[in-house]
């Protein structure tokens, strides 16, 4: 008889039911979790931890440099940035600068404050407009 992880379960059903600006909102929280697993392996002294959570950050700005609607020119400033932190990363990973992980950390931060924003605004809109019919 199998048992399922109700964490897991829990995961996997907020990912699949998360609107696209939730899913943002992940993906900001991740790379911050990431960067900060990161930033412990350099103080550590443990690449290995240092290593991966840095290329986990970087996928997720990967990820969302590829979701952006390059028409929009709000898209074209945040692609910009999204290519500086990680070319940051990058630097990060070879040089275990904790100056520019924490430069980028803020980035990533005002990034996730503001579309948090976003996310609260638009559920506000959507269900003052629902009560509308």
């Amino acid at each position: 008889m199998a048992t399922t992880n109700p964490y897991a379960s829990y995961q996997t059903n907020s990912v699949t039911t998360a609107s696209p600006g939730e899913l943002t909102l992940m993906l900001y929280n991740g790379c911050l979790k990431f960067m900060k697993l990161a930033r412990k392996g350099i103080e550590e002294k443990n690449i290995e931890l240092k290593n991966t959570n840095l290329q986990k950050a970087q996928n997720i700005i990967r990820e969302l440099m590829v979701t952006l609607n390059m028409e929009l020119e709000v898209s074209k400033n945040l692609m910009s940035m999204y290519d500086y932190i990680n070319r940051q990363l990058m630097e990060v990973n070879i040089k275990n600068d904790l100056e520019i992980l924490s430069e980028v950390e803020g980035y990533v931060t005002e990034f996730r404050d503001t579309w948090k924003q976003v996310v609260q605004l638009n559920r506000q809109q959507q269900h003052s407009q629902g009560g509308q019919a």
